[in-house]
This record gives structure tokens, sequence and C-alpha cells, in this order.
């Protein structure tokens, strides 16, 4: 730990939760955008993402990173460009 101040020890277990989480979410968003591009943005009508938006809503990640997800896969944003791979 951090010595005897309080904050430090809470900014240090904070900073530990906080790099998982954000792992957590990068991987999600990456999975929506991936079922996005397969199957469209309309969740009533793509299976796979509506499974992937229940798991990312499960880990309580944010609607607003869901959305910004979802509009990155119909194409709404220029980024990064994230394919399904499967390796035999």
């Amino acid at each position: 730990m951090a010595g005897h101040s309080k904050w430090a020890n809470v900014k240090h277990r904070k900073s530990r939760v906080d790099a998982v989480k954000g792992k957590i979410f990068t991987k999600l968003a990456r999975e929506i955008i991936v079922a996005t591009r397969e199957g469209g943005g309309d969740i009533n009508s793509n299976f796979r993402l509506r499974l992937v938006v229940q798991k990312a809503r499960e880990n309580n990640m944010p609607n607003d990173n869901i959305q910004r997800a979802i509009q990155k896969g119909t194409g709404g944003s220029d980024g990064e460009n994230y394919e399904q791979v499967i390796y035999e």
C-alpha cells in the first residue's frame, strides 16, 4: 500500500480497479463493433449484438460507451478496423 494516508491507499486501489475495468470495456467495445459490422446496428434483429450488449450491461459498461461502439461499427465514426478471425 501507499503508507499512512487513507487517500493514497484509495488512489492505489482505485487505479488497479480502473485498469481492470478499462480492459474489460475495451474488449467488449471491440466485440460490439465486430457484431455491428457483421449483422447491423439494430439490437432487435442482430442476435449476436444483443448478447454482447447484454454482457456489457452485466459488466456495468456505460450506455454512452455502448452507443459509441455501435455507432463506430455502423460506420458513424472512423476508427480501427476490427474483424473476426478464427484460427484452426
